[in-house]
């Protein structure tokens, strides 16, 4: 018998079945990987082990209990901890009340004890290893990937049993996705359970024992990962062979600068940054985590205000705002699709029309056929996967809210688009779905800022690539130029 067992869950939602029969089973001191497409039903399960959901059928045991679990608490009260894809950090509180909430220290009269708070957090980070977070800082002053540090904090602080990481290092920075793999094998070397999902091959196998497979809400494989082969576990996930996963990269570059940037600095992040984009010209951007692309494409949709210059078509670019950036034909699609990407309690097609809907007007009205077809028109281009346009984001997959914010930006029309870190947390065939629908912009003419921290999608898709490193272009890398090995070595400022 398992530590923990999952035995023919079924989940369905509005008559569609969300799981169908799933089951797998996993021990203490085991790191066990969930995998799948977006909306296979991973996220589902564990939302039933969390408490979020509860199962329509089906038995869990935990350590040969039966669980009956109604609501988050019973989980947490079971030893159960979920660290979920999107982040739930509270802006205004600190680093320390977040990780605390709900259990901060009081004197005898209720009086808030900020000294003793501050300690434990400081006691936690150092059992964690984690320097580089402030107890005291405020949560909204943090980076994506601090955030998620944070979250991951809250979850441990609580010594749980079962930990469930959600696609946990996809908001990570490269050294802190090293960290969280080394931390994900130290709680199962202390015996404790680790349920791992992620899209990256590379993690699974570096740190997981076994993996199961789901597909369709149903479970289709399991494996030791010593036993992994790719195009099987690829297979299994999206039931056919997968073939051409990067699309031909045909010259599409015209001889014609969309985008001139010179000398662009930004506080301390950006240093004299200057380069050229060419109409239909996919241009990679590169460079580990944190080095300044993130500030680059800000810059340039209009966000932050850098010094230097910026030109579109030849002519001055000052923008002050992104809605002045969207009518001059440039999109970004950003870095946290939740918090900057989509109104998440609000419909699939509110969210596709918002930006353009004065491109659907009949006069001073707005014309709702046009609206409803455009939307339709995109969702089927993109192969979203929902019940209805009226379907709140909130309630799609990963993979699909990416889907909807491209949507949302391609709605736009937009000739220059900015992309950050696309393919965080989205499966394979989603994938292999953008990258073809990158390609085929290029062809169109748009231009295209392509940030990745993905080096394998750098080198297999873009034309040119700049890496990025301590603020500056460190190297500008084209042709037989562009391989793995340079761009790491650009990445720590060590190609010659």
């Amino acid at each position: 018998m398992a530590d923990l067992e999952f035995s023919n869950i079924y989940k369905h939602f509005n008559g569609v079945y969300a799981l169908q029969n799933a089951s797998f089973s996993c021990d203490r001191g085991e790191v066990h990987a969930l995998l799948g497409e977006n909306g296979a039903g991973k996220s589902t399960l564990i939302k039933i082990l969390s408490g979020a959901y509860t199962a329509d059928a089906g038995e869990i045991k935990l350590f040969g209990r039966k669980l009956g679990i109604r609501k988050p608490t019973d989980a947490m009260n079971c030893g159960i901890g979920t660290v979920y894809q999107e982040l739930s950090t509270i802006p205004d509180l600190t680093v320390s009340e977040n990780i605390f909430i709900g259990r901060i220290p009081q004197n005898k009269i209720g009086y808030f004890q900020k000294k003793k708070l501050y300690q434990m957090t400081a006691e936690l980070f150092r059992e964690y290893d984690v320097h580089d977070i402030d107890p005291d800082a405020p949560a909204y002053k943090l980076s994506l990937s601090k955030r998620q540090t944070v979250e991951i904090m809250r979850v441990l602080s609580k010594k749980p049993d079962v930990v469930i990481l959600d696609e946990a290092t996809s908001a990570l920075t490269e050294n802190k996705v090293r960290w969280l793999l080394s931390l994900a094998r130290k709680l199962a070397d202390e015996n404790r359970i680790v349920i791992f999902i992620s899209h990256r091959m590379a993690e699974i196998q570096e740190v997981c024992d076994n993996i199961t497979i789901l597909r369709n809400g149903m479970t289709v494989g399991e494996m030791n990962v010593k036993d992994v082969v790719m195009d099987k576990v690829i297979s299994l996930m999206l039931g056919r062979k997968i073939e051409g996963y990067f699309p031909d990269v045909v010259n599409s570059v015209i001889d014609e600068k969309l985008l001139e940037v010179r000398n662009l600095t930004y506080t301390q992040i950006l240093n004299s940054v200057s380069f050229d984009l060419y109409r239909g010209e996919v241009l990679g951007l590169g460079g580990l985590a944190g080095q300044g692309q993130a500030e680059l494409l800000l810059a340039v949709f209009g966000i932050v205000r850098p010094k230097g210059e910026i030109k579109l078509d030849g002519e001055p670019h000052k923008i002050k705002t992104p809605q002045e950036s969207l009518k001059k034909g440039i999109a970004l699609v950003p870095e946290d699709r939740g918090a900057q990407g989509l109104l998440m309690s609000f419909p699939i097609g509110y969210n596709i029309s918002l930006p353009s809907l004065k491109k659907m007007t009949n006069g001073p009205f707005l014309d709702k056929k046009k609206e409803k077809d455009t939307v339709s028109a995109y969702m089927n281009s993109l192969q979203i996967k929902a019940e209805s346009s009226e379907m709140a984001v909130m309630n799609l997959s990963g993979g699909n809210q990416q889907k909807v914010v491209l949507a949302k930006m391609l709605a736009t029309k937009p000739k220059l688009l900015l992309m950050h870190d696309i393919t965080r947390g989205v499966d394979v065939g989603t994938k292999k779905e953008i990258f073809s629908l990158v390609r085929d912009l290029a062809k169109e003419g748009c231009g295209i800022i392509y940030f990745s921290t993905d080096i394998e999608e750098l080198v297999n898709l873009c034309d040119r690539i700049l890496v990025m490193y301590d603020g500056r272009i460190g190297a500008v890398l084209s042709g037989k130029d562009m391989t793995k090995e340079n761009i790491v070595s650009a990445s720590i400022g060590a190609l010659p």
